[in-house]
């Protein structure tokens, strides 16, 4: 599948804001990435409601059937909101549910956990990277205690390289262990083809090749 035009957009948008840069950094694994997408860095006003627009654009485009939207706390919550307020917006005007959970148990007021919409029906969750899936694990607990169903997961990111142990990713994992698609806005292949479109990027084009064919599943 070639690069669309709200992959090319974020990917542009997210180098413009520094969040996406080129270079060498250090990941929690050890490795020696070329590049480095910090989703923690759209922290004003403008720039999480244009993330909100490529997260929904991204939900349109996945085609995963759902009834609410879940952001995992903390990284999830602004995430979950600035997409569903997007949605609500043309061209998609689709009002979707949102909710997310509390890290802290509540024993006064509402109590519980979950904040926002009632979680039930089919969920799709809204995060900002799947590194490990601990993350994705802990809100399948959530959803399954809910009695709801996990329809799938929208990262940010698909690094597209393999974990640990083993030669799947951890996106791959989390497919194979849940039995739902996990979508990305783009993958390191969608920020190839635009390093390859852009023409301008030779040196870390090719550190990110040989990072690929080292990493890559």
């Amino acid at each position: 599948m070639g690069i669309k035009d709200y992959q090319r957009d974020f990917i542009e948008f997210a180098i413009k804001n520094e969040v996406l840069k080129f270079g060498e950094f250090t990941l929690k694994s050890g490795r020696i990435s070329p590049y480095f997408l910090n989703a923690g860095l759209f922290n004003t006003g403008a720039s999480l409601s244009k993330i909100g627009k490529f997260y929904a654009a991204a939900v349109n485009d996945s085609g995963i059937e759902h009834d609410i939207i879940f952001g995992p706390a903390y990284k999830g919550v602004p995430l979950a909101c600035t997409t569903v307020i997007a949605l609500a917006e043309a061209p998609y005007n689709k009002d979707t549910p949102y909710c997310f959970n509390r890290k802290e148990k509540k024993d006064h007021g509402e109590g519980g956990t979950i904040v926002g919409s009632p979680l039930k029906g089919k969920v799709l969750v809204i995060d900002d990277v799947i590194t490990a899936g601990t993350a994705i694990r802990e809100s399948v607990q959530i959803i399954e205690d809910c009695k709801a169903q996990l329809a799938g997961v929208l990262v940010a990111v698909d690094r597209q390289e393999t974990g640990k142990n083993g030669d799947m990713s951890a996106i791959q994992e989390v497919e194979r262990d849940f039995g739902v698609p996990v979508k990305a806005i783009v993958t390191m292949s969608h920020i190839m083809e635009y390093m390859e479109e852009q023409g301008t990027y030779g040196a870390h084009l090719a550190q990110m090749r040989t990072y690929r064919e080292k990493y890559g599943v």
